[in-house]
Parts: C-alpha cells; sequence; structure tokens
C-alpha cells in the first residue's frame, strides 16, 4: 500500500471536508490518501507576499507526513506552495499540483485551455507557467468570473460561467484539453468526468493528477534528485 499525503490548510469546516473528500476519492487498493494539516489560510486569498510567506509552514507539513510514514506528499491547490523548498527538505516525493496538472495535460494534449477564477489570477498563473517551462503549450485563459470564497453560495453561476469560458478556449483559441485552474472548480464542485463529457475534451485538475503521479513515483522508487535539490542543512559548513 503505497500511502499519499494531502496537506489541507484553514478552511471553514464544510469546504475543507469538501477537500478532504474530494482527494481521499483517489484511494485504491493500492493507494491511501491521507489528510495533513498546514497551518495556512489559503480560502480567504492569498497575495504574492502571503505566498512566498507560507512555504515554511508548508515545508513543516511535509516534514510532518515524512514522520507519518507517508510515502509522497502532495500540498492543496495550483499555487504549489513550498514545492520548491520542500524537495529539499524531506526525502519523500513532494508533488507541485500545477506542475503534475500540466504534466499530464502533455500526455493527452498540447494546447491547454486555462479556466481560473477571476482574471486577476491570470498573470501569477502566467508566470508559473514561465517558470515551468511550460507557457508554450497555453492556447489560451480565460475566468469563470467567481471568486473562490463566493463559488459554493453561487455554484450553479460558477459551472454556467465555466462551460462557457471553456468552450471558448476550444472553438476560438483552439484549446484540445481544458485545465481548471482552481480545484474548488473542479474536483471539488465539479467532476472531471462530467465536465469532459460536456466538453468533449480531456479535463485535467489539480487534486487527481498530483496524486496519481505522487503515487506513480513512490511505487517506482523515484524521489527528487539531490543534485537538483540538496538536502537542507547538508552543505558543508
Amino acid at each position: 500500500m503505497i500511502r499519499v499525503a494531502f496537506v489541507v490548510g484553514d478552511y471553514p469546516p464544510e469546504q475543507r471536508k469538501l477537500r478532504e473528500d474530494a482527494a481521499k476519492a483517489y484511494s485504491s487498493a493500492d493507494v491511501e490518501v491521507g489528510i495533513v494539516s498546514v497551518a495556512a489560510r489559503p480560502f480567504d486569498g492569498l497575495t504574492p507576499a502571503e505566498i512566498q510567506a507560507a512555504s515554511g509552514l508548508f515545508h513543516d507539513a511535509f516534514r510532518e507526513a515524512e514522520r507519518q510514514g507517508y510515502d509522497a506528499v502532495v500540498p492543496l491547490g495550483m499555487l504549489d506552495i513550498g514545492v520548491e523548498g520542500g524537495r529539499s527538505a524531506v526525502d519523500i516525493p513532494v508533488i507541485g499540483p500545477l506542475q503534475a496538472t500540466l504534466h499530464v495535460a502533455a500526455q493527452v494534449g498540447e494546447h491547454f485551455g486555462v479556466v481560473c477564477y477571476h482574471p486577476s489570477a491570470m498573470p501569477r498563473h502566467r508566470a508559473q507557467c514561465v517558470a515551468l517551462g511550460m507557457e508554450n503549450f497555453i492556447a489560451g485563459r480565460r475566468a469563470s468570473g467567481v471568486y473562490l470564497q463566493h463559488i459554493a453560495d453561487n455554484r450553479a453561476r460558477m459551472i454556467d460561467s465555466f462551460l462557457a469560458a471553456a468552450r471558448a478556449l476550444i472553438d476560438e483559441d483552439g484549446a484540445d484539453v481544458i485545465i481548471p485552474q482552481g480545484i474548488t472548480q473542479c474536483p471539488v464542485q465539479m467532476k472531471p468526468d462530467w465536465l469532459s463529457r460536456e466538453l468533449g475534451v480531456p479535463v485535467v485538475e489539480g487534486i487527481g493528477a498530483p496524486i496519481k503521479m505522487a503515487a506513480l513515483l513512490a511505487s517506482l522508487g523515484l524521489r527528487q534528485s539531490r543534485v537538483r535539490w540538496q538536502k537542507a542543512g547538508s552543505q558543508p559548513k
């Protein structure tokens, strides 16, 4: 049994349960998905300064996952918070949800349509894709127009606007894969298989892809390179 830790921040109880349930749904006969808490609150929205400041909290959560005997760890959310430094902090694979989503999408298409919560998220997403060397795969970005905090109370409106944005990306921008940039849209409020049937293209989302990739790497005995990510505290004095 491969054990994958899913790191979840501080959400209102009913919202946290939705996210935990979405992650645990990817458990199988061979993979157990468990929850590790982190003292960060992404539900209220995070500025770049807050994202950077939260990295240390996620590193602590990754270490806790390793102490609990997990074989790999995935932080919730497609900001990939703490992933870069976390790979130096622990010896288990640390999987970035956005990075995993992009690489899985590249196996089933080559022009990705990205649906963000709000237009204000697009510059940050573009910067992430540039840093990951994946911007050339992006066909376009659109927004559902509903902030994260308001999705639960406006689910029907979010679904309608998401579908409209995704169809425009497919019909007008030539997207052959849709990436929901925001796990609350999918898979928390919409299931990817349903969404894929509605749109007629693969939908790759940021909970299932990184959890399954984490399990794959653990099953292959792979972990981050110590040439690229030297272990914390290993530098000569």
